[in-house]
């Protein structure tokens, strides 16, 4: 059964992204995960014991928090029900990555659904502060980010943007295959270049290896010129081919590290419609596991 993590501040945003969950999984057995965080303005030191005004913040943030979640469970199982779904409901005064990732390996969650933007909403950024954070913070599972204009589709058509410079092991596709196997979907490898030029050596191997991972999946390869920007090219591609999602791989250096590092996100490429699939990189997942397990025997050892 798949276990799906929605983390939600119950803005509209984060209502559309919830809404694109149980629809793109409304024909599989489900268990959704819905999460509210809150971390109330307390003035004194954390190291001090909290006084009564602090205390009365705590608590009422908190009754707001389970009454939402409470409301919004309510909406979900009135207006789509469904017999394949279940669902659990998380309550915690905390802050949003501590939270997630304690929840990604406790519930073993197999994909984070978020909008792209949240209670916010400005114009002026594709991307909130949240879907930033999480983006640079979870990197041992997939998150899928729904823009706020973003209309359902089953997506049939799916690009995936790459360089071909770098290796991809089968375990890192694994999120995007399931996904082209659930939608028997068409994927559209999308390669953008300088200057058009022949693949060199390394690019031929890993091209080779890609091919082999989708097998006979439909697939199709498109290397094209970059107009300007990345983000600029993507866009006119995804319209051009009306894609329905976008996927990617987050590594250090990658064009989803760079635009979430921008100081300003970069908002071309994703003020379409179309939602995009995370996808962490797997030696920096088994890194974070690695980090962890040292921190936790340094603990005990301790």
């Amino acid at each position: 059964m798949k276990q799906i993590l929605i983390p939600t501040d119950f803005s509209e945003n984060a209502w559309l992204a919830t809404l694109y969950a149980l629809r793109l999984y409304q024909n599989e057995e489900c268990v959704f995960h819905l999460l509210n965080t809150y971390t109330p303005a307390i003035v004194s030191s954390r190291f001090i014991a909290e006084n009564k005004s602090n205390a009365s913040s705590v608590q009422t943030s908190a009754d707001y928090s389970e009454r939402q979640l409470k409301s919004l469970l309510s909406k979900i199982e009135n207006e789509y029900p469904n017999a394949r779904h279940y669902f659990e409901t998380y309550s915690s005064f905390s802050l949003l990555g501590d939270e997630v990732r304690y929840l990604v390996e406790k519930e073993q969650i197999d994909l984070i659904v978020m909008g792209a933007k949240g209670i916010s909403n400005e114009d002026y950024v594709f991307m909130g502060k949240n879907t930033v954070k999480l983006l640079k913070y979870i990197r041992h599972c997939p998150i899928l980010a729904v823009p706020s204009n973003a209309t359902f589709e089953v997506p049939n058509e799916i690009s995936f943007y790459t360089n071909f410079d770098k290796f991809y092991t089968r375990a890192e596709l694994t999120p995007l295959l399931e996904m082209v196997d659930t939608f028997k979907a068409t994927v559209r490898v999308v390669h953008l270049q300088h200057e058009l030029r022949p693949l060199n050596e390394l690019e031929q191997f890993n091209l080779g290896m890609l091919r082999k991972y989708f097998g006979e999946r439909e697939h199709y390869i498109h290397t094209i010129s970059q107009i300007n920007t990345v983000s600029r090219t993507l866009r006119h591609f995804n319209r051009e081919l009306n894609i329905h999602l976008l996927a990617l791989l987050n590594f250090r250096n990658s064009y989803m590290d760079v635009v979430t590092s921008e100081p300003q996100v970069e908002k071309e490429v994703f003020s379409s419609h179309v939602p995009f699939l995370v996808i962490p990189e797997m030696t920096m997942a088994l890194k974070n596991v690695r980090n962890r397990t040292l921190v936790g025997s340094n603990s005990i050892n301790g």
